[in-house]
């Protein structure tokens, strides 16, 4: 039997590489003699990097700085001439305390570093996973790193983070690295959020990055701003499904590269090579921390079940913790699932001992399908 594991990260506890190889042990305690390949997924946001090493991808490090101004380590990957980055790893939420502060002051400058990074690389090609991000700027600070100048009305650079972009009034693009231009940028994004309005960056993801409802309101307002100094220069219209994922980023880059939004996990299953897996496989494992309403709108595994099932694959999922229900998961061609907290002793106990429970999950739900 050929056993495809393909799961995405259990925040908090394990990576997704971490759950796969736990998944693998309760898989082969019930198949010893199985045929198991193991390929971690993503859906774009955090844990796309992992995914990228995982399946052989050179790690590298940069000096870059944070989303306040203090120099971080941020580990990115190259594989041949393409580069896969995450603007967590340079400007986000981890390297934070999060408060009505930083949320108006964060900004993307680190991640903009990143990118000159990969292209001092060699790169032709990016691929940016943008979740767990701290700032709400439009992706002005990662342009700005670039040679972008935002000026304010009198002529002068308007401050780093959102907030600053309400006194945007124009741009010079004279100083932008050349590179960025030709390069091939592609975003990886898990969610169709525009840039403003009620459903946009500010209003919808503001609250996690510590801004209230005032500063969640000023920032709407400065990304409604620098969408029209954006449209005013370059004559595109950057307020589109997708451009407010991470607090904006992608609709500076929409205005002055070449770059898409493209969905996260088609995005990441074509990096390392799940299509061609699938093909080879005769059962698939997925799974990931929480497996709930939300994970119908294109999060890993039940992407990976749709694409199994659209293969005749039977497929078993192990999370954290599931509250879709049986007949929900049946519609994506899953026929066995188990939740970690149905035989952990309660959240804590499921969290310190993750490895453990997953495997004994996977096993139970083998079991039982």
């Amino acid at each position: 039997m050929r056993v495809l594991i393909a799961p995405d990260k259990f925040k908090g506890s394990l990576t997704a590489e971490e759950a796969a190889a736990a998944m693998a042990q309760g898989v082969l305690s019930v198949y010893p003699d199985a045929d198991v390949t193991r390929i971690p997924v993503a859906d774009g946001g955090e844990g796309t990097l992992e995914a990228a090493l995982a399946a052989g991808a050179e790690e590298r490090t940069a000096r870059v700085r944070g989303p306040l101004g203090r120099e971080v380590t941020a580990v990115w990957a190259m594989d041949g001439t393409t580069a896969v980055l995450e603007t967590a790893r340079s400007s986000g939420l981890m390297l934070v305390e999060p408060s009505v502060q930083t949320s108006l002051a964060a900004s993307s400058f680190g991640s903009g570093e990143l990118i000159t990074a990969a292209l001092d690389a060699g790169a032709r090609e990016i691929i940016l996973g943008i979740g767990g991000s701290a700032m709400t700027d439009g992706g002005s600070g990662a342009l700005t790193a670039l040679g972008l100048r935002i000026l304010d009305a009198a002529g002068d650079p308007v401050p780093p983070g959102g907030a600053g972009l309400a006194l945007a009034a124009a741009v010079d693009a004279s100083g932008l690295d050349p590179r960025v231009k030709d390069t091939r940028i592609r975003i990886a994004a898990d969610v169709t959020n525009p840039l403003t309005g009620h459903n946009g960056a500010a209003h919808v993801f503001g609250a996690q990055k510590g801004a209230d409802s005032s500063a969640r309101l000023l920032l709407d307002e400065a990304l409604g701003n620098w969408a029209g100094v954006l449209k005013e220069a370059t004559g595109v219209d950057v307020d589109v499904p997708g451009a407010g994922a991470a607090g904006g980023f992608p609709s500076g880059f929409l205005a002055f590269t070449k770059a898409q939004i493209e969905p996260g996990f088609e995005l990441i299953a074509g990096l390392v090579g799940l299509v061609q897996a699938l093909d080879q496989a005769d059962l698939v494992l997925s799974g990931e921390g929480s497996i709930d309403e939300q994970s119908r709108y294109g999060k890993a595994p039940l992407e990976v079940a749709r694409l199994a099932a659209a293969r005749g694959i039977p497929v078993v999922l192990v999370a954290g913790a599931i509250t879709l229900s049986p007949k929900v998961l049946a519609e994506y061609g899953v026929e066995a699932a188990v939740s970690v907290l149905d035989l952990a002793q309660g959240p804590e106990d499921a969290m310190a001992r993750a490895e453990f429970y997953v495997a004994r999950a996977t096993q139970a739900a083998l079991e039982g399908a």
